[in-house]
Parts: C-alpha cells; structure tokens; sequence
C-alpha cells in the first residue's frame, strides 16, 4: 500500500474516532435542577394564577384565552388521558399543570424554553406535554363538538343562517384556506414553500354562519394551492358522490327554477354546481357585480373565523418551530377547543369582534387578480351541458339579488 493511501486511510480513522466522540453523551451533573423541584411550593399555577383566579377574572381570560368555568369543564373531560402515574423517584405532573402549559403555549406562541422558567417544568418534558394534551384535546371533544352535519334538517339550520344573517338563501357554509406558517422541514426540500415565501402547511375549513367549524382538513403542504387541497381531501369526494345527505334543490324565494344549496368559496376554487366563486376579472356588469358583492359578504364568515382564532390562539400569528406532523396536532386542538368554547356560549362568544351582520358595510368585493389553476380529476371534465350548469346556478342567483324579492337597499352603495 503506498504511503497516501495509509495517509488517507489513518485520517478517515482519526475523523470517525473524533466524531463518535463527540457524539458520546455527556453525564448529567443533576438529574433534576433545585429550582424545577420547588415547583410545587413556588411556581406561577399556585401563585398569580390563583390570585388572577379570584381578583381578576378578565386578565385570567387574557392568560387562558378562557373562562375559568371553561377551563375547569375542559380539564375534567381530558383529565384521564393525560394523568401520569407517581412513582417512588418523583411524583407526577398533575393534569391541571399539563393543561395550563398547554393552553398559556396555544395563546402566546412562546418558546418551550420562556414556558420552562413560567412553570418550572424542563423544555423536554414541555415538548411532550404540549403535544400529548393537544391530542387529549383533539380526540375528547371531536366527537360531540366537530361533528358534520348528517341529516338535511341539520343542513338547512346551516343555510337559515346564512340566510337571516348574510343574505344568501341555498347557503350551507364558507369555505377557505389559511396558511400555517411553520419552520422549514428537514429534507423536505421546497415542498411546503409557499408562494408568500414561507413554510406552511394548509388549513382548509368549511365555517357555518356562526363562525362554527363545520369540517376542517389540515396538513397538506402549502405548496398546493386552496383549491388543490379541496380536491385531495375527503369532502370533495363527499360532495362529489352525495353522500353528505344535503337538502334537495330548492328555488330562491319568489323564483320558480329550483336550484341546489351551495358553498361559497373565492378564486381559487373550481366553479361546480354546488360550489359559488365570483365572477372573475373586471369591468362586469352591474348584476354580476351585485352577485359578487353578496358573495364576498357571505364569504366574510370565513375570513372572520381565520382572523379571529389568529387573535385568541396567537400560535398560529408565529412561525410554529415543529415538524408538519406535530404542528398538525395543535392546529387540529385549536379547531376542537374554538367549537367547544363557541357551543358553550361563554366568554370566548361573547368576545368575538366579528362584524355585524346586520351591517351594510360587510366587506369589499374582490374580484381582482387572475384565479389560479388547478389539476382536476379527469371524471369532472364530461360534456358542455353539464359544465354550463354550475354557471346556469350562479345566474340564477344573480337574477334574484337585483330582484325585489332578493334585491338589499345598499347592496349597490358597494359594487
């Protein structure tokens, strides 16, 4: 062997022997720091927050982004699943410390070290809490407060709704993307690059005229587009075969052509019989215009809902420093406990700064820009009659909002 080689072959050794080193753990010098043990006694949960508990009840809202009665209601339905056992080493961290680490990280969006020195619990133990309860919480309150209609008398409490408070008769629901903002994932390349020059994966949410969450989809990567998530997830292959038991077509008051109930939706959504988008581009005529204007305004609910869980959860204002997966985990809790806390009808509804809908100043009509485009499944594209249709439904309500029977004194104060 020449004297390179050996040369070569010694320095990959010294290089191996070096970097196993390195990886060699280091020993703990404590196995718990003195001021993480005298939580008990000292820490922020048996301290302000008692006090915050009985003297100030609204900044006690502020710290939870809820009632103290919600709380308490919340903890005693997850309490089970996240109790840890007491061994003879240490006792366990009670779940109400686990909730309220968990909700103070949901409402600030602070980092699992700043949460570390409030409750004076280890960031390695935080990172599993947080997740373990958002879990918790995902899968005790979906069953009674994420259920999706599955009668028609369910669906058409939906669409008096959107018909007494947004002037949209045959409305079901709004539905809209919202990109969660996320550090870049390793390996991932430009997968979840998104074209506001983010990482981010989608939260596609079908919202109800009370800002209720009807079906909610999360975790595609934000490089798909509003509508391109739609068309991979479950409720487009509901709505496609009928299976969600909608209410059969009904004609708009005063009109004689029945109609189906719709979704409203905005650009980059396909037009289709059961789904309205506005009519695109500019320089439409007024009845066009009226239409894309009592769109926009019942379209608000769900531009309404993202803005405001944005301002009660304010993780979701913040780049979240987790993977895809787990920030999907607290995106999933926060729809969960926003239900929850709105069918409660506590604090946290009577709090909303959601627009009145009684208001003739809902909104602008945004019609701008050029729609995106997407890949639709082949089985979509059939003949010409059956893609006139949905264009058929959507004149059909534009007839009726320049109607008397349809018509708003100040819809044209707006177009």
């Amino acid at each position: 062997m020449s004297c390179g080689k050996i040369r070569l072959a010694a320095a990959i050794a010294a290089y191996l022997i070096k970097k196993k080193q390195i990886k060699k753990k280091t020993k703990r010098n404590v196995w718990v720091r003195n001021w993480v043990l005298r939580r008990i006694g000292l820490s922020f949960q048996n301290t302000l927050l008692e006090e915050l508990r009985t003297e100030d009840s609204m900044q006690l809202i502020n710290f939870l982004r809820m009632s103290n009665d919600d709380f308490e209601y919340i903890l005693s339905l997850i309490q089970t699943s996240i109790q840890k056992q007491d061994t003879k080493m240490r006792l366990a961290i009670p779940p109400k410390d686990r909730l309220l680490v968990t909700l103070r990280f949901l409402a600030t969006g602070d980092s699992f070290h700043s949460l570390m020195y409030l409750f004076r619990i280890p960031v390695c133990t935080i990172a599993r809490i947080v997740l373990e309860c958002c879990e918790a919480l995902y899968q005790c309150l979906k069953s009674k407060y994420l259920k999706v209609p599955s009668t028609e008398e369910d669906w058409l409490q939906y669409s008096n709704g959107f018909h007494n408070k947004w002037n949209f008769p045959n409305c079901l629901a709004a539905m809209d993307g919202k990109h969660v903002v996320i550090q870049a994932p390793k390996k991932e390349g430009s997968v979840y690059f998104n074209y506001k020059g983010t990482h981010s994966i989608v939260l596609l949410a079908l919202i109800g005229p009370n800002y209720e969450i009807i079906y909610f989809d999360v975790g595609c990567n934000g490089r798909i587009s509003d509508g391109g998530v739609y068309n991979n997830c479950e409720l487009s292959k509901c709505l496609q075969q009928n299976t969600l038991h909608l209410p059969s077509p009904r004609s708009l008051p005063g009109r004689t052509i029945p109609i189906p109930y719709v979704i409203v939706a905005d650009d980059p959504f396909a037009l289709k019989k059961y789904i309205m988008k506005p009519f695109p581009f500019k320089s439409q005529p007024v009845q066009n215009r009226v239409f894309n204007y009592r769109l926009s305004r019942a379209r608000n609910v769900v531009e309404h809902f993202f803005g405001q869980i944005a301002a009660r959860f304010r993780i979701l204002r913040t780049p979240i420093l987790l993977s895809p997966q787990k920030t999907r985990k607290i995106v999933k809790a926060i729809c969960a406990l926003h239900n929850c806390l709105l069918n409660r009808n506590s604090q946290y509804a009577s709090s909303m700064t959601f627009n009145s809908p009684v208001s003739d100043n809902q909104g602008e009509c945004r019609t701008e820009g050029i729609p995106e485009r997407n890949m639709l499944p082949l089985e979509l594209h059939n003949s010409r009659s059956q893609a006139q249709e949905p264009k058929n439904v959507r004149n059909e309500f534009a007839e009726y909002f320049i109607s008397p029977e349809g018509a708003v004194e100040w819809q044209y104060r707006h177009i």
